[in-house]
């Protein structure tokens, strides 16, 4: 099986990795091509240093001859671009072949996840040979064969689980799931999470705090997948409460070190340029708090983020949430349809 992933940043090299060590060959594209030349030399010195890469893996700048008789494409791009990136490929995919998204958030202008963006783009042929893949899975530790868990899921069962058997290894294990939406609401919204978690952390806040913010986090992102026709189970699965804890718990996490960042008063932009790679749930925060008012749906912890990242919001007010919001039943609106 040929396969082509689009998008060579840190987490779509990790998966090219791990399906080149299975033996099938990989080529990389991007529209970086330093990063390309640096794959193509056996490593991504940018976003994976250290790493030695497959013999099966190479790099390829031009779009179309990277999917040249591809049969699995793999869309690792950030959501941002998920768009541009689609239509540039459209024509160039084969109509046979499987098709994986691993891409997570929300498209900010049409408010559309990206299974919505990519039926919006690629053809109707190819709809029903969409997947995606989420879940609690750091780039670094997949690239370096630690045991992990993924969700992928799809409309038709064959072709998910056609992308099931591709991407089990001995240390990656993918359980299927038809719950598209729920699996991408998961992916997406947990990244907001993960910025309030790290702004608690930066200032100073501890375990309780932590606790307290990731398991109302799950409530709102439960309330907006739900909403969205979602089976609220989904979200206490990998791609909803595994992703959520992986990201609001570890250093790793991007989200987590941009509200770190911001808790410990640093400046969005300085953090962000440290990163030196895309922190998702900036931008998520615009589209969850769109969403959720769009659906009428309450997303108290999400709304701070967003107040802080775009409105001037003091980091200082945070805990606003806990004294002035009035006092409910835990379980009130948890999954109302």
């Amino acid at each position: 099986m040929r396969i082509a992933v689009l998008g060579a940043g840190s987490w779509g090299t990790a998966l090219g990795l791990t399906l080149a060590d299975k033996g099938y060959p990989v080529v990389m594209w991007d529209l970086d091509v330093p990063v390309l030349e640096s794959i193509t030399a056996l490593e991504n010195a940018r976003y994976l240093p250290g790493i030695a890469l497959s013999p099966n893996m190479r790099g390829e700048a031009d779009l179309a001859r990277a999917l040249a008789d591809a049969e699995f494409v793999i869309f690792a791009v950030p959501s941002h671009a998920m768009r541009v990136v689609a239509e540039q490929a459209r024509d160039h995919i084969s109509r046979t072949a499987l098709i994986c998204s691993v891409t997570k958030g929300i498209e900010v202008e049409t408010l559309m996840t990206m299974s919505e963006v990519l039926q919006d783009v690629l053809p109707a042929a190819l709809h029903t040979r969409l997947t995606f893949l989420s879940g609690p899975s750091f780039a670094v530790e997949v690239a370096r064969g630690f045991p992990t868990a993924v969700t992928i899921a799809g409309l038709d069962e064959e072709v998910t689980v056609a992308v099931q058997r591709t991407f089990h290894t001995a240390f990656l294990r993918p359980y299927v799931s038809d719950d598209v939406i729920g699996v991408e609401i998961g992916g997406c919204a947990k990244n907001v999470i993960a910025i309030a978690t790290g702004a608690g952390d930066g200032m100073g806040y501890d375990a309780n705090t932590r606790a307290a913010t990731i398991t109302r986090g799950l409530a709102e992102i439960t309330r907006l997948a739900v909403a969205r026709g979602a089976n609220p189970l989904t979200l206490l699965g990998l791609s909803g409460v595994g992703d959520l804890v992986l990201t609001c718990s570890s250093i790793k996490s991007r989200n987590y070190r941009v509200g770190y960042g911001l808790g410990q008063g640093r400046d969005l932009e300085d953090v962000q340029r440290e990163l030196g790679q895309v922190a998702e749930g900036v931008r998520n925060a615009k589209s969850v708090k769109a969403l959720a008012e769009r659906a009428g749906i309450e997303m108290p912890i999400s709304e701070i983020v967003y107040s802080v990242l775009y409105d001037g919001r003091p980091m200082s007010t945070i805990t606003s949430l806990f004294s002035e919001r009035p006092l409910k039943s835990e379980k009130e609106h948890h999954f109302e349809r």
